[in-house]
């Protein structure tokens, strides 16, 4: 093999790719650096696509890096250039644009694709007024078709799936959720949480079909002779109507460059504790295209965590760091819906080995649980009412032994039990924002520098620019430090 150049390259400018970029110049101004980004814009925050569609945020208010950022930090960026081929032996990646880059260590940040079923009707890809919810792209597409749709159909009733129909039915749509599974988010969910985030979305105008198994596309002819989507097909045999139909039917990790360049492909590109591909260590994997100890990250704060560690040993300045994986909490904040899952939810009480603690009022929305063994929380479900969620988490994440009050878990100040959420009783250690590992200590650091609202905080810190889900933290910690200086001393 050629000794190659001393230049990174990084393959993908999404959420993983476009923070290693940035993480990467904040430790190393010197090293060459050059990024490929398929999407022509900026990097933008896929999490927050749903407010996008729902209206809550403009296109440029998602963005992750400016365009200008790239040239003032001395990056080369080659957005809307795809990368079609990676030479291993001659350490080169081929762009669709004709050129030819030279790298030293190459950082595969693909990402996930929009899984589409292959039913009738999805030939050759999706017809007109059938979209798959995956990019930005994806997004303004379903906007334009949106405003002259009346009902919707949303083929998966996921996490993405959810977060589609809530943006369709606020923009005035008659929307319905087909799920194959027998409860909404499964994966995260139990089945009583299920049931109470179907009524919920039914209090929103969403309507929801569980175990209904798509047999067909169903497709007719527009008025200007193209293939259009009239609606689906069940495999009983039920029509359903609709305008516009969203395939929400999950992702996979982007590996086609990977397997073709000959890199070890499971369900992702096999990586080591320091993120290399276990076939060529000048090759490093990180977010949803990567897998480490047979897992693969679907979520933005391990990504973030992983492009940090990289930056890290890449430029020296933390030769220690590792990545052995990561805790997974979906979070999901949203108009009338407010949701925090992490670890093992499906256990019962018919479960000797753990302890559960559950309280359900479907009429208002709400469904909490905490699955506790040996002492230590493995699990939780906060639906509809989530204050004691910063506290579950830290509790989740640091493997910490629980109260003995188990309620205090699940409703906040019972019996005086401390409440990590309230600023005044949150410790500096406390984690605020986890998609950024942002501590309360850091916000009130910012703060004493003249960080006097939440979005200085986000702009210093980080903090609420994942998933969104902490925002109403970073206020509180703002207006409470606020109100301790204007606060009378005598």
């Amino acid at each position: 093999m050629k000794s190659g150049s001393d230049r990174i390259v990084v393959v993908g400018n999404g959420m993983a790719g476009s923070r290693f970029v940035t993480e990467m110049r904040a430790r190393d101004r010197a090293v060459p650096l050059t990024v490929f980004g398929a999407e022509p814009q900026q990097p933008y925050n896929r999490v927050l696509l749903s407010n996008v569609l729902a209206g809550a945020a403009r296109p440029d208010q998602i963005g992750l890096v400016d365009p200008a950022w790239y040239d003032r930090h001395d990056v080369d960026a080659r957005l809307g250039v795809e990368v079609v081929k990676i030479d291993r032996d001659q350490r080169l990646v081929y762009a669709a644009d004709g050129s030819v880059t030279e790298y030293g260590t190459l950082v595969v940040a693909t990402g996930s694709v929009a899984l589409v079923p292959p039913i009738p009707g999805t030939e050759g890809g999706l017809p007109a007024g059938a979209l798959a919810f995956r990019t930005l792209e994806d997004c303004h597409r379903i906007l334009e078709l949106a405003d002259r749709a009346e009902r919707a159909v949303v083929v998966g009733g996921g996490l993405l799936g959810i977060e589609a129909a809530r943006g369709l039915a606020g923009r005035g749509l008659d929307v319905t959720v087909l799920h194959l599974a027998g409860h909404l988010m499964e994966r995260q969910l139990d089945q009583g949480a299920g049931r109470v985030l179907a009524r919920t979305l039914a209090r929103l105008g969403i309507r929801t079909r569980v175990e209904a198994n798509v047999s067909a596309l169903r497709t007719g002819t527009g008025p200007d002779g193209e293939r259009r989507a009239v609606g689906v097909e069940l495999a009983d045999g039920e029509f359903l109507p609709g305008d516009l139909v969203i395939m929400a039917c999950g992702v996979r990790p982007d590996v086609r460059l990977a397997r073709e360049a000959g890199l070890e492909v499971d369900r992702g590109i096999v990586v080591d504790e320091m993120l290399r591909s276990v076939t060529d260590p000048s090759v490093r994997a990180i977010g949803e295209c990567s897998q480490y100890g047979g897992m693969v990250y679907g979520l933005v704060a391990p990504a973030w965590e992983q492009a940090t560690i990289l930056a890290d040993l890449l430029a020296g300045t933390d030769a220690a760091a590792r990545f052995t994986g990561a805790r997974q909490i979906t979070r999901l904040k949203a108009a009338s819906v407010d949701l925090a899952a992490m670890g093992e939810t499906h256990h019962t009480d018919d479960d000797p080995e753990v302890e559960v603690v559950q309280f359900a009022d479907p009429a208002r929305g709400t469904y909490k649980k905490v699955v506790i063994k040996d002492d230590r929380l493995i699990g939780a479900i906060l639906l509809g009412e989530t204050s004691t969620a910063g506290t579950l988490t830290q509790l989740y994440d640091r493997e910490s032994p629980l109260p003995s009050d188990r309620l205090s878990l699940l409703f906040p100040g019972i019996n005086g039990a401390a409440v990590s959420d309230s600023p005044v009783r949150m410790p500096d250690a406390a984690t605020v924002c986890h998609c950024n590992n942002v501590s309360k200590g850091q916000i009130r650091a910012c703060w004493e520098r003249g960080a006097r609202t939440a979005d200085d905080v986000a702009r210093q810190t980080r903090a609420s620019t994942g998933c969104g889900s902490c925002r109403d933290a970073v206020e509180g910690i703002v207006a409470w430090l606020d109100e301790q200086e204007s606060a009378p001393t005598g």
